[in-house]
Formats: structure tokens, sequence, C-alpha cells
């Protein structure tokens, strides 16, 4: 306890390295000998003078770092891994989508530099530090040897880049069937076209694909939207057989399941006398969101059971055709005008924790698909691009080539 005390006192907390100082509240003790408490930011509170005490309080109330997931009991760690990796290799993703729209896949250093939310690094560091940490995909040449660097793709990044490309042609039929499925839960039957490109990564759409819509007139009709000039995608055709949810395909071969997965408790007087099968019987009247996602939704009551149940399905039907079941909370308001959807979403799905897991911080969260999931935070039915998508990560973390596996850089196991 001396040793701990001498140290806060010489550190400044906010200086400690983030593996001794986590600004979550929920570390256990099992890897540490004798079962003692990790160091903690919170725990190095009572060492600090007044000054650094109200700093770091502050800072361990920010929304940037303060958890989702305010229930310690209910914290899984797996999904909270998932958020982390995504986020540190938000830079590879992001880079990745950029350079491969530029002739040549490479760009000069200097304007690199200046492009810090294209690129997704912080803005102020130097980009050659984020590509070093990815040598197999990223490089700095010289063409020719005395000019200025470059940030450009390595060999292999361009072969993997080829590979996806004729991924994506592969599966355009199974992408075009996710856009007309979107377009019929959507109000009006129609989603502007930058909504979809801005999102294009969740659903595995290609970078063109505003422009291969024009090879489905059966199916899509662009348009533009004269209030704002914008350019919509609208549905041609209503297909009765894609209208189903993935809820009502679970519901035939495992009604006990799908029924357990939401509650929609009944609201009763506390003085009715109901038993115990009485009152099971009652909440079961609203233990679904039988109300269905490609229904007309213009006559329900915004603060009813049935309205609810309807943005519950929508939500669960949006996340079942992402390729990973999961979607940040900004993609999900992206869609907010087509799909109804209200400011009370992030109350709406803690109401169903046995369907939703929300992972990450409070100014940054996703929400995952729980029954997509297994229980060590992998998916149960992978798309081929989220496996080819996998193995672009283990590129981007393997430090050479002489690496079978996972470099020191694997994030999401810090």
């Amino acid at each position: 306890m001396a040793q701990l005390f001498s140290a806060a006192k010489r550190l400044p907390a906010l200086l400690l390295p983030r593996h001794h100082l986590s600004t979550s509240s929920f570390s256990t003790s099992s890897s540490l000998p004798g079962g003692a408490a990790p160091a903690t930011a919170a725990s190095a509170l009572p060492f600090l003078n007044c000054r650094r005490r109200k700093k770091l309080r502050k800072k361990l109330q920010s929304p940037r770092v303060a958890p989702i997931q305010r229930d310690p009991g209910r914290l899984l760690p797996n999904f909270e891994a998932v958020v982390r990796r995504d986020l540190a290799l938000r830079f590879i993703s992001r880079t990745k989508c950029y350079l491969s729209r530029l002739p040549g896949h490479c760009i000069p250093l200097a304007d690199a530099g200046k492009l810090h939310r294209e690129l997704g690094f912080p803005r102020g560091r130097k980009v050659s530090r984020f590509a070093a940490r990815h040598p197999l995909l990223l490089h700095l040449p010289r063409l020719p040897p005395d000019s200025k660097p470059l940030l450009a793709f390595t060999p292999l990044m361009d072969s993997l880049i080829a590979e996806e490309l004729v991924l994506m042609d592969a599966m355009e039929s199974t992408r075009v069937t996710t856009v007309r499925k979107l377009l019929m839960m959507s109000a009006g039957r129609r989603i502007t076209l930058a909504k979809l490109h801005h999102c294009r990564l969740l659903f595995g759409l290609p970078d063109d694909f505003r422009d291969r819509v024009h090879k489905y007139p059966d199916y899509f009709r662009v348009a533009v939207d004269p209030k704002d000039g914008c350019h919509v995608l609208e549905l041609v055709e209503w297909d009765p057989a894609l209208a189903v949810s993935a809820l009502e395909r679970d519901f035939v071969p495992d009604e006990a399941r799908v029924r357990r997965t939401f509650k929609f408790p009944f609201r009763h007087g506390k003085a009715l006398p109901l038993e115990e099968d009485d009152e099971r019987r009652l909440n079961s009247l609203t233990t679904l969101p039988l109300v269905s996602p490609y229904s007309d939704c213009s006559g329900l009551q915004p603060w009813t059971v049935e309205a609810e149940k309807y943005r519950v399905g929508v939500i669960h039907e949006f996340l079942s055709l992402t390729l990973e079941k999961r979607a940040w909370i900004h993609h999900i308001v992206e869609f907010k005008e087509e799909f109804n959807l209200t400011k009370h979403t992030y109350q709406m799905l803690l109401k169903q924790p046995r369907a939703f897991y929300l992972a990450g911080t409070e100014m940054n969260w996703a929400v995952f698909l729980k029954d997509s999931y297994r229980e060590d935070g992998t998916l149960i039915e992978k798309d081929p691009q989220v496996l080819f998508n996998e193995k672009l990560q283990h590129y981007a973390l393997t430090e050479s080539e002489s690496d079978e596996g996972f470099s020191k850089k694997e994030v999401w196991a810090n």
C-alpha cells in the first residue's frame, strides 16, 4: 500500500499507462496473485490531491469513456472486445476504402496527413506512425527515390483488393435482396442513396452500388427528391416472398425460444388477484413483437405497445440484414425517418436485454443481435465478406510475414 501511495504521488493519474489505469469499473482480479484488485483509475483517486482527483473524476464521467452498459452484472466482455477491436482497426479500414478509389492506390504522405477524418486517425498525429503498424498492407515508397514519400498499398494489399472485387461481384444478387428488404421496411418504400452509401460496409455493398442499381430496373428506381434535391432509391415492385422477417422464420421451428427473447409486460393493477399461471398467460399477450416490420405503421399511435413492438421488430430485422448482425448507433439513427424511430431508442433497447446487447461508451456504442453470436463473441453464421474481413484483420495485426499468429497488437485481448 505504501508503494502504491508513493507511486500515485510521483505520477499524475492521467499519465499512467492504459493497462494500469483502466477507465472501466468492471475489472476482475482473477489475473492478479492473491486475488488482489488491479490498479484502476478509480482506485488511484484516494491518493491524489484535490486538483488531480477532480480532473480524473471528470474524465471517468466523460461520455467518451463511460460505458453504455451501466450494470456490471450484464457486462459481456467478449462483446466489448469486439467493439475495441473495431476501434483499433479503424485506421486500416478507412484507409483501405479511401486509397482503393484513388488511381495507383497511393497518395502523397503530406496530403494524407491532412485527411485525419477520411483515413481514421486522430487530428495532429503522424499518419506514418499509423501506417507503420500495418507493414504487410501499407508502406511508404519513394517514386522516384529522391521524391517525397507516398502512402500506398503493398502488393499483398493490392491482391486482397482484387480478391474483394471478385467477391463483391459474386455476392451482388444477395446484396440486391438486402437493399430490397430495406426499402420494403422503410416509410414510403424509399431511402436516400447517400444513406445507403454511408452504411455500405454494414451491408457489404460495393463502393459503386449507386451505379449498379441501374442494372435492376425491375427492382429499383432512382428519383430526385423535390424537397432537397437528393437522389433517392425507390422500390419498384413489392415482393411478398421477401416480406418475412427473421423472427417469423425462427418462430416456426423454435417458438419457445423466440417467445423468451422479448418481453413487453402488460400493466395491470397491483391488487389484481392473479395466480401465477394467469399472470404468465396475461403477459404472454405482449411477449412478441408481432407487428411485422414490413407492415404499414402509419396508423399506429406513437407511444402504444403496438408501436414499440413495431420499432423493436424493425431494429431486429435491420440488424439481421447486416453482415455481422450488429451496428453502431449512428448507423441506426441514420434511418430514423425511414423506420419511424423515436428519441427513446436507447431506453427501448434496454428493455430487451435478451435480444440486444449494447457495447461501447455513451458517446459511441453498438447494438448486437445476441442470438446471432456464441458466448465467446463469435458469429454463428458468417457471410463470405465477413470471412474476408477476418483475413484482412489478421494481416493488419501481423508484424511480418513470418508471424503465423496475431502479433502483440492483439488489442481486443487487452
